[in-house]
């Protein structure tokens, strides 16, 4: 059994995607960063760096439970530990990996940069919204690109699409223009919303 402390956000959603695919039993522990949640010592102790999503894992390899935090590692310590959602030949793999790597180091930070620049900053800072919303096209256009000849971002479906999909539905729902002109884009977010994990994953919590 694992225990999920999440929230409503694309990273926390990543997660219960990810559990729901693979299809293992999980608790869901919410963890209300509007309500400071994140800084209480108990949930310090599984994350300090105090951000969900974070999971402790009761049936982890070597009879102690353990706990781990940052999206991206819990996306690869799930599917190394149940051998799916992430080819096993090392050319499938690093393909995978660099995906995950991609919407780690440049999806969600330029989209949820965009978001609070231009939805919930106090000041408008047009500089700043420029920078990101620049950012945020060219990245789009990065996966659109890749999208046009295949299904999903690597081979086969896999923890980068499940990396990627919450941050992208989260974007077309908030800044419906940066899709404008993408034709990949839009059928990717119907294909990987279409299945029945993806839509369980994406209600919790």
């Amino acid at each position: 059994m694992i225990d999920l402390y999440t929230f409503k956000t694309p990273n926390g959603r990543k997660i219960s995607v990810a559990l729901e695919e693979l299809g293992i039993p999980y608790n869901v522990k919410v963890v209300d960063i509007t309500k400071g949640d994140q800084f209480k010592p108990e949930f310090l102790a599984i994350n300090p760096n105090n951000k969900i999503p974070a999971i402790v894992d009761h049936a982890a390899p070597g009879g102690r439970p353990l706990a781990l935090f940052e999206s991206g590692a819990i996306l690869l310590y799930l599917a190394e530990k149940t051998g799916a959602l992430m080819p096993s030949d090392p050319r499938g793999k690093a393909e995978v990996t660099q995906w995950l790597m991609f919407q780690m180091g440049g999806v969600g930070p330029m989209l949820g940069q965009l978001t609070h620049f231009r939805n919930y900053a106090p000041t408008k800072v047009p500089y700043g919204i420029e920078r990101f919303l620049s950012e945020s096209k060219r990245i789009l256009g990065v996966l659109d690109r890749q999208l046009a000849s295949r299904d999903y971002l690597a081979t086969t479906y896999s923890i980068a699409d499940i990396a990627t999909y919450p941050w992208l539905k989260g974007a077309r729902d908030m800044h419906p223009d940066l899709f404008e002109g993408l034709h990949s884009l839009p059928q990717y977010l119907h294909r990987v919303g279409s299945r029945p994990a993806v839509q369980r994953g994406m209600q919790v919590p």
